[in-house]
């Protein structure tokens, strides 16, 4: 183990960061993505400081296959997006960059200060941005040119010790951003470490901060949820945190009321199991929705009326999430092929109906009477001057998620 220095301000000597060799740290390089690593060799041959970090960081110390490796450096969104061609820019307010491989989102931040607080967007150094991460588990940085962990918060330690310490005041961390809290109880269920007495009562007080946390950042925390490789154990410790009944109120609701709750729990349980279907379409999503149509959809109806009833069903019993509609379609779909039941495609994904779900009427439409001619289709004309403007780009227009604040389950 290495350490290294920097001067204070009186030019004194003091210890900075805590670095571990590959004989210390235990990580195999043969479990890092490659294509990540080839990220960090360009950068690193720009000449930019660039690291593997937060989330993939823990599961690789634990023994654990990362989800994503999100990659942070000392480059600049524009300079990251001049190395890569197939990249892109993304979010208003916490500008980051999406590296492509082919199905393969790789997260490029760059490293923030603490100038304006732990929720700033403000580019800084290294120093600052493992300052204003959330907890010491997600707070390492791996080289995997070198294979060394670069520790500036005793994070390695903590992790060893089964602990989840925030880096952030107590008083201000949940405030800053109420998400915070979710992520704790995700990482206490992943990981198996105990919550601490103190954050556990923080929470408690301090779980309405979440009413006013807007639908899409919801949205993205409940996917990554349904998708992580210990869905069940994490749902099942936000229940008892009170904290689900944000995520997902009706279900929530549900779990209160006779046999939904252990059913809606093995649904998760199932996902993990050997042989669950691997990457099939729609089985994460459809782990929140099985239990529900199962009990409220009339099996027997018209195929098309059947469908649309539980497409829509299950798009009201999620709210606030508003899931990407081809995983929901994809989701009904299974559920129906579990009761021997097969849609075809072309017949359910109309135009009219923004793509997915069965097609519906327009709203204020007059609907035809019988043996009446429809009107006639209005022209429309195309204007060939001047541009549209572009949809906003990621999560971080207003409510997007906050960028580098080491989220990785």
């Amino acid at each position: 183990m290495r350490v290294r220095y920097s001067a204070d301000e009186n030019g004194r000597r003091r210890k900075k960061a805590l670095v571990y060799t590959r004989e210390e740290h235990g990580i195999n390089l043969s479990d890092v993505d490659r294509d990540a690593v080839f990220i960090i060799e360009r950068l690193r041959a720009a000449g930019f400081e660039t690291y593997i970090v937060g989330g993939a960081v823990r599961d690789l110390l634990l023994g654990q296959a990362p989800k994503d490796f999100d990659i942070v450096s000392e480059a600049s969104p524009p300079r990251i997006k001049k190395v890569f061609r197939n990249s892109r820019i993304i979010g208003r307010r916490f500008r980051l960059v999406h590296v492509y491989f082919g199905p393969k989102i790789f997260e490029v931040s760059t490293f923030r200060s603490l100038k304006d607080g732990t929720t700033s967007n403000t580019f800084g150094t290294i120093e600052e941005d493992v300052r204003r991460r959330d907890f010491s588990l997600n707070a390492l940085f791996y080289d995997p040119l070198r294979e060394e962990v670069v520790d500036y918060v005793d994070g390695l330690k903590d992790i060893r010790e089964r602990r989840i310490r925030p880096l952030i005041s107590p008083a201000l961390i949940f405030r800053d951003d109420p998400v915070r809290m979710i992520r704790a109880v995700k990482y206490a269920a992943a990981t198996g470490f105990g919550l601490p007495l103190t954050l556990r009562l923080r929470i408690r007080r301090e779980s309405s901060l979440l009413a006013d946390i807007s639908a899409s950042r919801l949205t993205e925390e409940i996917m990554k949820i349904i998708k992580a490789p210990r869905a069940a154990a994490i749902v099942e410790l936000l229940e008892a945190q009170r904290l689900y009944s944000y995520l997902q109120p009706n279900a929530a609701r549900l779990m209160r009321e006779g046999s939904f709750r252990e059913r809606y729990l093995q649904g998760f349980r199932a996902l993990s199991e050997p042989g669950a279907g691997g990457e099939l379409p729609g089985r994460n999503m459809a782990a929140l929705i099985r239990d529900y149509l199962e009990d409220n959809i009339d099996w027997t109806a018209g195929t098309h009326e059947n469908y649309a009833a539980a497409y829509y069903a299950a798009r009201k019993f999620v709210l606030p999430m508003n899931p990407p509609r081809t995983e929901l379609d994809q989701a009904v779909r299974l559920i129906f092929g579990e009761h021997g039941i097969t849609l075809k495609k072309a017949r359910f994904l109309e135009r009219g109906s923004g793509g997915f779900g069965p097609r519906m009427p327009r709203e204020g439409a007059v609907p035809e009477k019988a043996g009446e001619a429809p009107p006639p289709k209005r022209r429309r004309v195309r204007r060939r001057h001047g541009k549209s403007a572009a949809p906003a780009e990621g999560l971080d227009a207003p409510g997007g998620r906050l960028a580098g604040d080491g989220e990785g389950v």
